[in-house]
């Protein structure tokens, strides 16, 4: 009996682990609706963003996005960043550009980080993720500021069924358009990443943005 006093004894006394304590709390929540994010903070997540249209979102060099029905493309590897939280930045890892809604509800590609960069990620109940402009969102007029917080409505990252990006203002979070899966790179993917990284004639190969002459001459 003495014995077992003496182990409580000792365990008790142990001494605890700084930040022990922290490590046992919840996940941290993403606020309002949607899901959890435990890669606050974290170091980026690289994904390719699948619509529920079949396309996987492309944030090219030139400044263009839009869909792509390839499931190996260059430009649909992404680094998917936690900047607040549930909020992120999405860029992509080829052409080094961000996914940027500007305040007429258009995406674009930016070549820095800004405001317009910033994403409501959430997670959908259908196990899909949405991602709505952090900045831009439909306000009603004439009402109390009680009634317009509940009224807004967000402008989503969405692609259509030609794998062409909608319109903030036209979106709906319920809208195949808006609905995203994050997939994680295959090997083939993961290939292409380590080319781009070692393999200086890769890189420029595929950063290599066609001139309007060009581009008139082919069209």
């Amino acid at each position: 009996m003495l014995v077992i006093w003496i182990l409580l004894l000792a365990l008790l006394q142990e001494p605890r682990v700084p930040g022990a304590a922290a490590s046992l709390r919840a996940p941290r929540d993403a606020g309002g609706r949607g899901g959890v994010y435990e890669h606050l903070g974290g170091a980026p997540r690289r994904r390719k963003l699948y619509c529920a249209t079949k396309y996987h979102l492309q944030i090219h060099p030139g400044g263009k996005i839009n869909g792509t029905l390839e499931k190996n493309s260059v430009f649909s590897i992404l680094e998917i960043t936690a900047v607040d939280v549930g909020i992120v930045a999405i860029k992509g890892l080829f052409s080094g550009r961000y996914l940027a809604m500007n305040k007429r509800g258009r995406l674009y590609a930016s070549e820095s980080y800004n405001t317009e960069c910033e994403f409501v990620e959430r997670i959908h109940e259908l196990g899909y993720n949405t991602y709505a402009s952090r900045l831009y969102r439909t306000v009603p007029s004439g009402t109390s500021t009680k009634r317009k917080a509940s009224a807004e409505r967000l402008w989503y990252v969405s692609v259509n069924g030609k794998g062409r990006p909608r319109r903030g203002f036209k979106t709906r979070r319920t809208q195949k358009s808006s609905l995203f899966l994050p997939r994680v790179l295959d090997n083939k993917d993961h290939e292409m990443v380590r080319l781009f990284h070692t393999n200086v004639r890769y890189r420029e190969s595929i950063l290599k943005v066609p001139s309007k002459n060009h581009r008139r001459k082919r069209g």
